[in-house]
Order: C-alpha cells, then sequence, then structure tokens
C-alpha cells in the first residue's frame, strides 16, 4: 500500500515538474516572439545583461556597484519611461542565448555591430564608435601587426574583436602561432597574461585599453596599435520581435542629446563627446 503512495505521489511530482518546465519554455517562447514594450511598461523594469568586467562601459566597482558609460546611459535611456533596469551580469560569450531565451531583454555592454549578429538580435542606432587595437608591451619590441609573426595572441572569446580576427585571417590570423588566438572569458585575465608574458599581443577595445591601463598607471609600458580593421559601432542588441523597444531607445538617446545629458555621461567617462551622427541628428 505504502509502495502505491509512493509511486503515485512520485508521478504526480513529476507531472508537476513536467508542467512547471512547459510553462517557463511557454513564457520565453512567447517573449520572444512578442512585442513586449507594453510588459516594460506595466512592470516598470528591464533586464539588461552585461559583462561585469568590461571597462569603462559597464563593470562592477570594488565596491560591488555597477558603474560605466552603458550603465550611466541605459539607466538614463529608461528613467525617460519611468521603467527601473535590472543589470544581469552573464558570460558574454552566451549572449545572443541569453536574450533569446529570455533570460535578459537587453544587450548593452559595448556591443558591437556585426553582419553576424545582425542575423540573431535586432539593433538599435549606434550611439559611439570603437575600434579593435593590438596590445602588446613595450619590453616585447612589437611595434606593428607584422611584429606577431609566429608570436601568441590573446582575444576575448565571442568579442566581435575574435570574430574581426577570424572573418580577416590576412591581417593577423595567418600569421600569429597556431593560426588562432588563445581565447579568455575576460579582457582583464586576458591582460593579466599579457604582462606575466604568457602571451604576446592582445587584440582589445580601444576604450577598454585605454581606460583600463590608464587607470592601472601602466599606460606608459605598452604600445596600443592600429591593426586595420574597420572601426566598429557600439550599439543595442534586442530581441527581433522587440521592434518597439527599439525604437523607444533610438527616440530616448535623441532626446538625451538634445537635453545635454547624453554628453554629461560621455564626458564623465572620457573627457569628450563621443555620441555618433545618428544620436545628434
Amino acid at each position: 500500500m505504502k509502495l502505491k503512495k509512493w509511486i503515485a505521489l512520485g508521478v504526480a511530482a513529476l507531472a508537476t515538474v513536467t508542467l512547471a518546465a512547459c510553462s517557463s519554455s511557454s513564457s520565453s517562447s512567447s517573449k520572444a516572439n512578442s512585442d513586449n514594450w507594453s510588459t516594460y511598461e506595466k512592470d516598470k523594469t528591464i533586464t539588461i545583461g552585461f559583462d561585469n568586467t568590461f571597462v569603462p562601459m559597464g563593470y562592477e566597482n570594488e565596491d560591488g556597484k555597477n558603474v560605466g558609460f552603458d550603465i550611466d546611459l541605459a539607466n538614463a535611456v529608461f528613467a525617460e519611461y519611468g521603467i527601473t533596469v535590472k543589470w544581469q551580469s552573464i558570460n558574454w560569450d552566451m549572449k545572443e542565448t541569453e536574450l533569446n531565451n529570455g533570460t535578459i531583454d537587453l544587450i548593452w555592454n559595448g556591443y558591437s555591430v556585426t553582419d553576424e549578429r545582425k542575423e540573431k538580435v535586432a539593433f538599435t542606432d549606434p550611439y559611439m564608435v570603437n575600434e579593435q587595437v593590438l596590445v602588446t608591451k613595450k619590453s616585447s619590441n612589437i611595434t606593428t601587426v607584422a611584429g606577431m609573426k609566429d608570436k601568441v595572441l590573446g582575444a576575448q572569446a565571442g568579442s566581435s574583436g575574435y570574430d574581426t580576427f577570424t572573418s580577416n585571417p590576412e591581417i593577423l590570423k595567418d600569421i600569429v602561432s597556431g593560426g588562432d588566438a588563445t581565447q579568455y572569458e575576460t579582457f582583464t585575465q586576458a591582460l593579466i597574461d599579457l604582462d606575466n608574458d604568457r602571451i604576446d599581443g592582445l587584440l582589445i577595445d580601444r576604450v577598454y585599453a585605454n581606460y583600463y591601463l590608464n587607470q592601472e598607471g601602466t599606460l606608459d609600458n605598452y604600445n596600443i596599435i592600429s591593426t586595420g580593421y574597420d572601426a566598429e559601432n557600439f550599439s543595442v542588441g534586442a530581441r527581433k520581435a522587440d521592434k518597439t523597444l527599439v525604437t523607444k531607445i533610438n527616440e530616448a538617446f535623441k532626446q538625451l542629446y538634445k537635453e545635454g545629458k547624453f554628453q554629461e555621461i560621455s564626458n564623465k567617462w572620457f573627457g569628450e563627446d563621443v555620441a555618433t551622427d545618428d544620436i545628434k541628428s
């Protein structure tokens, strides 16, 4: 009798778990295929995924607080609509998966526009321009891209820099040791390895390199070398169905620029106005 009772309870529990999983899957699917602006307005919250080590765009400081240019800008954008941002630290290599499974609602953290990413997400207007550079130690005497021949290169996994590296093999990929880069979860880990001579050069966003090395007081010990890769636009990534959300962000960008708030945030982090013409127009 007891055995039958436990079997019955087990079947009921399994059914509950199955129903919950189906419900969760259905909810995620609905979110991925819907324009969710009315939900964000109603709930007064939106979840943004970011790499919490990407200084100065968005990162966790020593006090455990999320700070950075993108943090300030996103908070200002949604303040225009009375919506509070919930910041969610994510593995950058999984960002599009996190977006499309509903874990986050936006990717916003120095997110570069690429053709490959356009197939997965909807982009807002670009708000800033970035460049991929090669960073080497001055003691290495590597001062050009050609100097990386048979040397060990580092890059962040899932970054636009690594995508650019693989899609333009004639610039670096064809000459570096092993024909590939050592991949790191974060730029911080890569810079530590560069400092300790475990790699010879690092492909990295110029904004990160400048800010990090300045903050560390070690900029004079490194070369920041232009690579010849095309400049990149930083933009915000949304699910393709979230068309109203993209429109609202674009409108807020322009409004913040008209009010001078965009410039205030830009000057705080970069000492200059980094807005693109799309934002200024």
